[in-house]
């Protein structure tokens, strides 16, 4: 009996080796920084008309939401994860509370909320699952008087009826664990009038919206796909890539939203070949400009701020004490400082974040230092990672639950420190700094310190 027919009967081996090199180059070429840079630029357009068609003002989810939303138009920032939103994995995260969003509900009356997909899907997850989530949970919680408001909504023709009734089913178990943290709801609720109302907007819809506005009852919450699912057929991009800023880190060279939007004249002209060039150009022009971040207070804390190494130089003589995570030691802050003055040991990334479990211990020293009116500062390169991270471990050995200072410390960790406590004041951190970003290293090196 004759064998099957095999491929390599087909193609000679050199000529398969060929063509899968030529497929690779052809992928790669459809994936050029010229062709997802006018893709990004196109999607933004789209954007740009769905704030117009409802008059609300834009925020981006991060990371890749930025991109598509000219800085001068940006009225925030949120940061709903997909992988909240993946299938059997939902969740309502206690890290990323969002609440920043609220304030704009509160000024405008509504948002929208623009982020992106690769592709083969229609919308990310974030939209389509995690903020639903995240809204049925505070209407619930804010709007307790507001029934028609507490279901789970999702977009039909992305999320199952089967799905959408297991998500819904965890509604009431998130909204308990948010409701233990303890938060002010009253002050939240004086923060926006209304409760939430999503919907979802991809390119191809028809941005009418008359029947879903004029009325006080809600605050509108646009839910806004900048990419296009279609064929690139359709496009006046002849080679769009969908979710093009997507994955950023890989093709971007360390351009950012920021500096795609300063530089976007240069970059949209600029042949392919000079791109590379052009982008470490401009990369490392802003690189020496070193961006300052202001103290931020840690409420109901009086006593704790946040800011980043570059700024500490600056307001040090406001604090009594400094908390540096660096790689090597500041100098100046020491001498100026002297035993006021405390370095952490950390680089920066992952590697600063599993450092910080060691170098943790060295807070135990704050018990013999603190005062009532004591003011504390920890800052990081980026004042959003291993600071918040410190800031926790500092929350929960030296703070009472109304924010002050307990001057019964001691240089070992209280017994009373708990999983519930850390979640605790790790929401007083994410309500004061919305865009605080603790790796889940940095986090799990504080629950180690705190734990055991």
């Amino acid at each position: 009996m004759p064998r099957p027919l095999q491929e390599s009967d087909l193609i000679f081996a050199p000529a398969a080796s060929s063509l899968k090199t030529a497929l690779g180059e052809l992928k790669r070429s459809h994936l050029s920084i010229t062709n997802r840079l006018q893709s990004i630029k196109q999607d933004a357009e789209f954007v740009l008309q769905v704030s117009h068609a409802y008059d609300l003002p834009l925020v981006a989810n991060e990371r890749c939401g930025s991109w598509y939303i000219p800085p001068d138009r940006k009225a925030g920032s949120a940061y709903f994860k997909s992988t909240d939103g993946h299938f059997g994995e939902w969740a309502f995260s206690l890290r990323r509370l969002n609440l920043q969003v609220l304030d704009v509900l509160g000024q405008y009356g509504g948002c929208i909320i623009v982020d992106s997909t690769r592709r083969g899907k229609s919308m990310p997850d974030a939209l389509s699952k995690t903020i639903p989530i995240w809204i049925a949970v505070l209407n619930r919680l804010l709007f307790p008087q507001k029934p028609g408001y507490h279901g789970l909504r999702t977009p039909p023709d992305v999320v199952s009826l089967s799905e959408h009734a297991q998500i819904e089913s965890r509604i009431p178990e998130f909204v308990r664990s948010l409701r233990d943290l303890d938060l002010d709801v009253g002050k939240l609720r004086s923060t926006m009038a209304a409760p939430m109302l999503p919907v979802w907007i991809t390119p191809g819809c028809a941005l009418n919206h008359s029947s879903i506005t004029g009325t006080p009852d809600h605050s509108l919450v646009v839910l806004a796909t900048a990419s296009n699912c279609m064929s690139g057929e359709s496009h006046s991009v002849s080679n769009y890539v969908q979710g093009a800023a997507d994955d950023s880190e890989s093709w971007a060279l360390g351009l950012g939203p920021a500096l795609f939007w300063a530089n976007n004249a240069l970059l949209m002209t600029a042949p392919e070949s000079e791109l590379p060039a052009l982008i470490e150009e401009i990369v490392a022009e802003s690189v020496k400009v070193t961006s300052l971040r202001l103290p931020t207070q840690v409420k109901p804390a009086d006593s704790l701020w946040i800011a980043n190494n570059a700024m500490a130089e600056t307001v040090y003589a406001d604090f009594d004490i400094v908390i540096c995570c660096s790689v090597t030691v500041n100098t100046m802050l020491m001498t100026a400082l002297q035993s006021s003055y405390v370095h952490l040991a950390c680089s920066n990334g992952k590697n600063g974040s599993r450092q910080l479990r060691t170098e943790l211990p060295k807070l135990r020293i704050l018990a013999s230092k603190i005062s009532q009116s004591s003011r504390i500062l920890v800052t990081c390169e980026t004042g959003k990672d291993l600071a918040v991270g410190v800031a926790l471990a500092i929350l929960c050995t030296l703070n009472s639950s109304d924010g002050r200072l307990r001057l019964d410390s001691t240089d070992e960790v209280p017994d009373f420190v708990s999983k519930t406590l850390i979640k605790h004041r790790l929401s007083w951190i994410m309500v004061s700094m919305p865009d605080a970003a603790p790796s889940r290293a940095t986090l799990q090196s504080v629950n180690a310190y705190l734990m055991g």
